[in-house]
């Protein structure tokens, strides 16, 4: 990898680089580097093998990347065991769709083992594409080892955890109300809804009371709900009204809440209404109101206590202020219904569909039933309203049907009952942004319901209970739960091989186990397939079965995703580690954002927004896209993708590659190795110094950084200092110092610095563009296999220079005020003028620019740098004020203000002559405004003003065409294509007998600056012959290569 191109081309770089790490296999000798180093137990998050890499999963694999990779060089062993979760209704709902099912009885009909074995193949398949997308952006891991879920080890994590929740005594079997897809006919957890805006049907319904005159009015958006209702709820404290409501000469009594009162009767279209009597909710209490579809249903919640009003504080002053609460299905309802130890009533299947218990709705889709049921309750006379209303509802994750509420038999870990613990252990972890952990992880944990951890589905970890076939058996045990493969082969009355068992259904399905005399069989259900990535921290280690590894580094030291984590897998880890173990599994995270469009909308098909990691690659390349979005903020930050942002960083690493470049050809010429880079062997001058020194303080900024996670501050502060310190201030300043001689002194010293510079940047961006810095590396070094393999910069504070680093700041603003000041001057820099006066009366600024005068002049191109307090040499010039003058003088006003435009303090002073009178002016008639004089132009800095003196002389009128000749003859070098070192001979003809002068007074000076072995002023003839304008002269020059 010896030859360098002149323009940086990621492509081109990563093909190579990508070419040499295989050869050389670069990642099993950088681990083999770090193997001795102290343990850092990392753990990936694994994604679902159900589609490919997007902007997001490529954002967190390049965090994680460089995470690790700098772990490495900072002396870690790092554990980089990728993971990926292959099973639940993520890879269920792709291979329904491959084929074509479209409910469980499609997979019924086609077989289960079939289905699984289509769910294997397809999360198989799905894997090898990721690891390519993932290896696609350079990430390092151990793609020949990754922790799967669906392997017998892993599987074997889960029922270990899940084996000593039960022992903890959180593991419960219940009916719940909880979310369900009738699709999927499965129960889904909170963090598998996803939220849009829907519009649903909004009716308000008259329940008749029994026992008095009148009807309890509720609102509610689910009619389909109301076969199931069993009690109304009221606010106990709130006042209800009962009114008399008049309607086409007819009237009824209404229950209402006194805020809504108003609002339903006209929703009702009632002419008139009286309030009769009020109440409080707790009033009301123990009311008894009729089903208002006893008639339709064949059976409803007719039990003890059902049919009645009881309080709930989940009823506000909203709509009607009474709730229709259904057990069966609402979660508050559920609830509320346990703790008055109701029953629950629940007329849906497994389908969604109604049951015989429906009556005229059974074998009816819950949601298709709601026509039916508005209609029944108009005609029988309990409809006050009907409409339609928005809101956001959920939506099944992963195959997009409305979820509904319903209660169904489900197996719990009881998170409740440790929630404390739960809340303690949080604290335990240290989370960047703290924000995350202390704000929104604290509120979502704080509220987290017992968690529903079993599934109706196939594809996924089995739940390793077993329970009494027959319930009553003597001495029969509520459940069995088995925690590993040997327990399970010890305990089974079948003979099982633990080393060969698939723990899959259906091969689990049939055994059974028996003990006392009592046989129990496998509950049918799958877990939740966020009980698989709970347990990440024990299966990256394949623990229970292998133990050494798990008593040396757990828990986690460290786990990075995106902040839609906080709701599952950071929360699920810790439900697990704290259920299981007491103890939080992991000790740090990192929470990054979400990568959205440049709006910041969500990328997504249908609004055609999306960038994928293939197109941002095939346009800029690899390290430009893993800098970019490291670039940006990586704690609980959205990225906005921008074309322009992806492009300037490519930009920002090209300026990178041409500092990197711009030594070599030099360092090739005198036979400098920079890999022996020695500063001791040269003189380092002041820039020198301070280049280092910043070198040093970037180095300590960016560890303080890497040590909060910070690493987009880290990386801006490498690139800012190679952008604006080396590449448009250093390279700048040492340029002429590479064209000294070869053994000199001065060109040793910016030889030294620049190497140590280039070598120790390189391996600081390593992390971030690895492709790059690992061409840089064997270009500049090579002694080992890779630039990983390397330590990882540190600050050397004896080569630190506050002070210095000070002063250079100040100068850098003087230079660029003199720039500004210039300009406004006319004078271009290749022009030298006979001073810069920097005015300021900040000491420090002052003492700064009398430091580093002399290199403030030659970077300014000055004869001389003055420092003043004052700058006594503006020229103060009238400006009379009409609004004074005016009324003063009347009619002779516009005659004196054209007399006094433009005269100095001292004449106004001395009085002001019009048409032979003078007149005495007051300070208040006119203001001074003061300027630099001719040929001298300022320009404001921080610290003060700079003036530049921009008269013309001979003598720099000589060195400025001198100067102007020598860059038009280095550009035809470069249109040339010339090397550094290749001689020439020039001629050239100037059109001007007073700059042809100029030019052979300086002609051993141009001569010496171009490598030009004959110089010859008069007639321009030659091989490449071009004609340049200089300052408005004509100068025409002919360029000779020579062999």
């Amino acid at each position: 990898m010896e030859d360098i191109a002149d323009q940086y081309t990621p492509s081109d770089v990563e093909s190579v680089v990508g070419e040499y790490w295989d050869e050389h296999d670069a990642y099993e000798a950088t681990k083999e580097a770090h193997a001795d180093d102290p343990s850092f137990f990392f753990v990936d998050g694994p994604p679902y093998t159900s589609g490919q890499m997007h902007l997001g999963t490529a954002w967190n694999k390049t965090l994680k990347d460089a995470v690790i990779r700098h772990k490495r060089m900072t002396g870690h062993q790092v554990t980089d065991r990728p993971g990926y979760d292959m099973h639940g209704l993520p890879i269920e709902v792709k291979v329904e769709e491959e084929l074509g099912f479209t409910s469980k009885r499609d997979i019924e009909e086609f077989g289960m083992e079939q289905f699984i074995q289509k769910c294997k193949e397809f999360a198989v398949r799905n894997r090898e594409a990721m690891d390519e997308d993932f290896q696609s952006i350079g990430a390092w891991m151990d793609w020949d080892n990754p922790y799967q879920t669906l392997s017998p080890e892993y599987m074997e994590s889960a029922w270990w955890a899940f084996s000593k929740v039960a022992e903890n005594g959180l593991v419960e079997q219940g009916k719940r109300s909880v979310n369900y897809c009738p699709r999927c006919q499965t129960a889904i957890a909170a963090n598998e809804v996803e939220y849009d805006e829907i519009t649903s049907p909004s009716i308000y319904v008259k329940f008749p009371l029994k026992g008095r005159e009148g009807n309890l009015v509720i609102w509610t958006t689910t009619p389909w709900t109301i076969p199931a209702n069993t009690f109304v709820a009221v606010d106990g404290e709130m006042t209800y009204q009962e009114v008399r409501a008049e309607k086409d000469g007819e009237s009824e009594v209404l229950y209402l809440a006194e805020p809504c009162v108003e609002e339903v009767l006209k929703k009702g279209r009632y002419e008139d209404y009286e309030v009769l009597s009020e109440v409080t909710g707790e009033e009301m209490v123990g009311w008894e109101y009729d089903h208002p579809l006893a008639g339709v249903v064949a059976e409803y919640a007719d039990f003890e206590g059902a049919g009645q009003v009881y309080t709930a504080d989940y009823v506000e002053a909203d709509r009607t202020g009474l709730v229709h609460s259904a057990p069966g299905h609402g979660q508050e309802d559920f609830a509320r219904g346990q703790e008055l130890g109701l029953d629950v009533f629940v007329p849906v299947d497994d389908k969604g569909e109604f049951t015989e218990q429906g009556g005229d709705y059974a074998g009816t889709f819950v949601r298709d039933a709601n026509p039916q049921v508005i209609e029944d309750l108009d005609e029988l006379g309990h409809l006050l309203h009907a409409g339609k209303h928005d809101h956001r509802y959920g939506h099944c994750w992963r195959c997009d049907t409305d979820i509904i509420f319903l209660a169904t038999d489900q197996w719990f870990i009881t998170v409740t009952d440790v929630k404390e613990q739960l809340l303690d252990n949080i604290e335990e972890s240290e989370w960047h942004p703290q924000w995350a952990r202390d704000n929104r992880f604290r509120d979502f944990v704080s509220d987290a319901p017992d968690w529903n951890v079993s599934r109706q589905r196939y594809w996924g970890i089995p739940l390793p209970i077993w329970v009494p076939q027959d319930a009553d058996a003597e001495g029969a045990e509520e459940m069995i739960v088995v925690g590993t493969r040997e327990e399970l082969a010890e305990r089974a009355d079948q003979d099982i091989d633990p080393e060969t068992v698939d723990l899959h259904r259906p091969s689990v399905d049939p055994i059974t186990i028996t003990e006392d005399g009592v046989t129990y069989e496998r509950v049918p259900d799958v877990f939740d397939v966020w009980i698989d990535s709970s347990v990440a921290t024990w299966g990256t280690l394949d623990f229970p079965g292998e133990t050494e590894a798990y008593d040396e580094l757990w828990p986690a030291d460290l786990i990075i995703e995106a902040h839609d984590q906080t709701r599952g897998w950071f929360w699920s880890q810790l439900g697990m580690g704290t259920a299981a173990t007491g103890e939080s599994p992991y000790k740090e995270v990192i929470m990054h954002g979400f990568a959205n469009d440049k709006d910041g909308r969500k990328m997504s098909k249908s609004v055609g927004n999306i960038v994928t990691p293939e197109e941002a690659i095939d346009r800029a390349g690899r390290d430009p896209l893993r800098a970019y979005l490291l670039s940006h903020d990586q704690q609980g930050v959205d990225l906005s993708f921008e074309w322009d942002g992806l492009a300037d960083t490519q930009s920002t690493l090209n300026i990178f590659w041409n500092v990197f470049r711009f030594p070599l050809p030099y360092m090739d010429l005198d036979g400098y190795d920079p890999a022996e880079a020695d500063l001791s062997a040269g003189e380092l001058t002041v820039v020198d110094e301070w280049v280092l020194s910043r070198l040093q303080t970037v180095e300590a900024e960016m560890a303080d950084a890497w040590d909060d996670y910070e690493v987009s501050t880290a990386l801006n502060a490498l690139l800012d200092f190679i952008t604006q310190d080396v590449s448009r201030f250093y390279v700048k300043a040492i340029r002429e110092r590479m064209w000294d001689e070869e053994d000199s002194s001065s060109k040793l010293g910016a030889y030294a610095t620049l190497s140590t510079v280039l070598s120790e940047s390189i391996r600081l961006i390593a992390p971030y563009a690895p492709y790059m810095a690992e061409r840089m590396y064997q270009r500049l070094d090579g002694s080992e296999t890779s630039v990983h393999m390397l330590s990882y910069p540190e600050a050397d504070e004896e080569r630190r220079d506050e002070e210095l680093e000070a002063n250079m700041a100040v100068l850098r603003d003087v230079e660029e005020a003199a720039a500004h000041a210039r300009q406004l001057g006319g004078r271009k820099l290749r022009w030298p003028v006979s001073r810069i006066v920097v005015e300021s009366d900040d000491d420090s600024v002052a003492d700064a620019v009398e430091a580093l005068s002399d290199l403030l002049a030659e970077r300014v191109n000055t004869r001389d740098v003055q420092v003043v307090e004052v700058f006594d040499e503006l020229v103060e010039t009238a400006e009379p004020q009409m609004s004074v003058i005016g009324p003063e003088f009347g009619a002779e006003a516009q005659k004196i203000m054209e007399a006094v435009e433009g005269l100095s303090r001292a004449e106004v002073e001395s009085g002001v002559e019009v048409d032979g009178e003078t007149y005495d002016l007051t300070d208040e008639m006119v203001s001074y405004r003061a300027e630099p004089p001719e040929h001298v132009s300022g320009a404001d800095f921080e610290g003060g003003t700079v003036y530049v003196d921009t008269g013309l002389t001979d003598d720099i009128e000589s060195e400025g065409y001198a100067r102007d000749v020598i860059r038009r003859i280095q550009e035809m070098r470069k249109q040339l294509d010339l090397d550094v070192e290749a001689e020439i001979d020039v001629s050239l003809a100037v059109d001007d007998e007073r700059v042809a002068g100029f030019v052979e007074e300086n002609s051993d000076l141009i001569a010496e600056e171009v490598r030009a072995r004959e110089f010859d002023l008069g007639s321009a003839e030659g091989e490449t012959v071009e004609t340049w304008d200089v300052e408005d002269v004509s100068v025409t020059i002919a360029v000779t290569q020579l062999d």
